[in-house]
């Protein structure tokens, strides 16, 4: 139902009517809508983690990003925001999908502050593309593909620079 309708979209009511159930109903298993868009993200940073996985270089691991986050937007705006420090399963679950993004950082010698950084740049040129791909926001005729390619090949130089830059010092 996320997906489809997005998180906008996912309401008590709607989800009610999706199980044909009363509102009342879903309170015997969920304690309200935070509840389910809780439930809605975990499934996402876990979704995202199992799709990111198997890739072994940064091309494959930002092709799973991006088509997971265009077959699945209401699990992927689920993953937006960052995970509540008191909410161990979730901490878990964004820990796994984090040990995947720092293994590509690593290889590029990233580790650290300068790991956080590039996992920082890695997920806004992602998202950003994503974001503007499902919205329809790139109207030029160039092949979008080629395009995300060449995006990714910047990525890929701008996190070898930050590596070979080393450690910044206070600004």
């Amino acid at each position: 139902l996320a997906d489809e309708t997005g998180p906008d979209g996912l309401t008590l009511a709607a989800l009610a009517a999706r199980l044909g159930v009363q509102v009342p109903s879903l309170y015997k298993h969920v304690a309200g809508l935070d509840d389910v868009r809780r439930g809605v993200a975990l499934a996402g940073l876990r979704d995202l983690a199992a799709a990111m996985d198997p890739a072994r270089d940064l091309q494959a691991m930002c092709a799973a990003y991006r088509a997971f986050a265009l077959a699945h937007p209401g699990r992927y705006a689920g993953t937006l925001r960052a995970v509540p420090a008191d909410d161990p399963e979730a901490v878990a679950a964004a820990t796994t999908l984090l040990a995947i993004v720092d293994r590509v950082l690593a290889e590029r010698g990233l580790t650290g502050d300068a790991a956080v950084d590039g996992a920082r740049l890695l997920r806004a040129t992602l998202h950003g593309f994503v974001a503007l791909e499902a919205a329809g926001g790139f109207g030029m005729p160039r092949d979008l593909e080629a395009s995300f390619d060449r995006a990714v090949d910047a990525l890929d130089a701008g996190l070898r620079a930050m590596a070979a830059d080393g450690p910044l010092t206070e600004r």
